[in-house]
């Protein structure tokens, strides 16, 4: 049987090897710099699996890869996975094409001092305040809690054409029989992760 990348051209013409690891999260950050918000997909008991839309709070270094979210404990996302803790994370640029895919671990704390490092005054409108002395919407609320999500790889696709010349390149690819490859496909590995994520915590 062919290799997969024998039979996807696409995938044949990954750069993974082309470029510095550092270039590759420099690539990745910026794509996530342009869309800010991020499909987090998790597992539900029943073998479903099901997407929400969510905001990343901002890294504290310009080399994490650990994605970072404030949520509602009380929502079926949490259920999910203290069930199955395997998690996927997803950005797309509609304007650009560009798109980013985190296969990854998800944990949940309510470490305070995570939450009110994170924590924005418009975070709260998430919340609401149920004016019961205890669920107040503020970093304090017991709803509150925190899910990172551990990568254990990361692919993403960064366009290297404008819209004019992709487009144009597509047509051309539709009436010759070529392939179209108007970016470059990039995994960033467990051990390329593993060597940065160590880097900013010492």
């Amino acid at each position: 049987m062919s290799d997969v990348k024998d039979l996807d051209p696409v995938t044949a013409k990954e750069t993974n090897n082309d470029i510095t690891p550092q270039a590759k999260i420099d690539g990745l950050k910026e794509i996530i710099k342009t869309v800010k918000m991020a499909m987090l997909t998790t597992r539900s008991s029943d073998g479903h699996m099901h997407s929400r839309a969510m905001a990343p709070c901002d890294p504290h270094s310009n080399t994490q890869l650990t994605l970072t979210f404030i949520g509602n404990n009380a929502t079926h996302k949490f259920d999910d996975i203290e069930k199955d803790s395997h998690v996927n994370v997803s950005f797309y640029d509609e304007k650009s094409t560009n798109w980013a895919s985190f296969s990854g671990i998800a944990t949940i704390s309510q470490d305070r001092e995570k939450i009110k490092a994170h924590w924005t005054r418009l975070t709260s409108a998430w919340f609401g305040d149920l004016n019961d002395g205890v669920h107040k919407g503020d970093h304090n609320d017991p709803r509150v809690s925190i899910i990172e999500v551990v990568p254990e790889e990361i692919r993403y696709w960064v366009s290297t054409q404008n819209v004019v010349t992709k487009t144009a390149n597509i047509a051309a690819s539709a009436l010759t029989g070529k392939v179209s490859a108007p970016g470059e496909l990039r995994t960033i590995t467990k051990s390329e992760i593993q060597l940065t994520e160590g880097l900013h915590t010492t």
